[in-house]
């Protein structure tokens, strides 16, 4: 199933699951990669479904379960607070240049809006309090300089990926983070970009912290002074900084271990 499918039938694919019934959510990106492969020039229900069938047989996707009850509940809850506080800057963005009929109108919403988020950002912590999972893990992400609550909010939210992945470099592909190169013989060769395929959330959950880290944070002080003299842009600093960050996060979770500026593996 493709992940824009995914989120219309999310209560028919968990019945599917309980139901004993095997389950893969696929991007749809790489079935149509796969079907340029083949060169296909037909496109019906009948024929994606056999194009579907092959891509399963070739390419073995991954299997899906279920997220625990507590990260899916808690992912709900921080994509809600993502997308009143873009409501509240569109709001915001419109008051100064809308007609002063509708600027009440619009102060407001605003309003209503802040106290929504406070609200959710309540329940937010209630939610990790009472998991004593969820709590082991804010307690060591809070050891992390520069980390601040909504960071280890996202974190939490995308908790499963931190745990199911055995090692880092899948973490950082997963969020996007991961440089990509555009080389070819000896003549192509351009310079490298984030690949940005993958979880845009935490890319944006990881912007501020990654700034914050700079000014307080001994272990990204030291990486960040590095790069400088390298004469690294300003882009390219943030960018590392925030791979930097999924190293200490993915590290302290596995580790159990809070954060220790002077442990050997943080400093890497």
């Amino acid at each position: 199933m493709s992940m824009s499918a995914w989120r219309h039938r999310a209560p028919m694919v968990m019945g599917w699951h309980d139901a004993g019934h095997t389950v893969s959510i696929v991007n749809p990106a790489r079935i149509k990669g796969f079907a340029q492969s083949e060169l296909m020039r037909t496109k019906n229900d009948k024929v994606d479904a056999g194009l579907i069938a092959r891509f399963c047989h070739a390419m073995h996707p991954d299997l899906w379960t279920p997220l625990p009850p507590a990260i899916r509940n808690l992912q709900a809850l921080v994509r809600r607070i993502d997308s009143l506080i873009s409501m509240k800057t569109q709001e915001m963005n419109r008051i100064d240049v809308s007609h002063e009929s509708i600027r009440t109108s619009l102060s407001n919403h605003i309003a209503y809006l802040d106290k929504e988020i406070g609200s959710l950002k309540k329940q937010i912590a209630t939610h990790i309090t009472d998991d004593p999972n969820l709590t082991t893990k804010r307690d060591l992400l809070k050891s992390i300089p520069g980390i601040g609550e909504a960071m280890i909010a996202a974190i939490l939210a995308e908790l499963h990926m931190f745990e199911r992945c055995d090692r880092v470099q899948k973490v950082v592909a997963f969020i996007g983070l991961a440089p990509r190169q555009f080389i070819s013989g000896s003549s192509l060769k351009g310079k490298p970009r984030l690949s940005k395929v993958g979880n845009a959330r935490l890319r944006k959950a990881l912007f501020m912290p990654a700034l914050v880290s700079i000014q307080c944070n001994p272990v990204i002080q030291a990486f960040y002074y590095r790069l400088k003299e390298k004469e690294k842009n300003g882009k390219v600093i943030v960018c590392a900084i925030m791979r930097k960050l999924v190293h200490l996060i993915f590290g302290i979770l596995k580790s159990g271990r809070p954060f220790d500026p002077n442990y050997a593996p943080y400093c890497a």
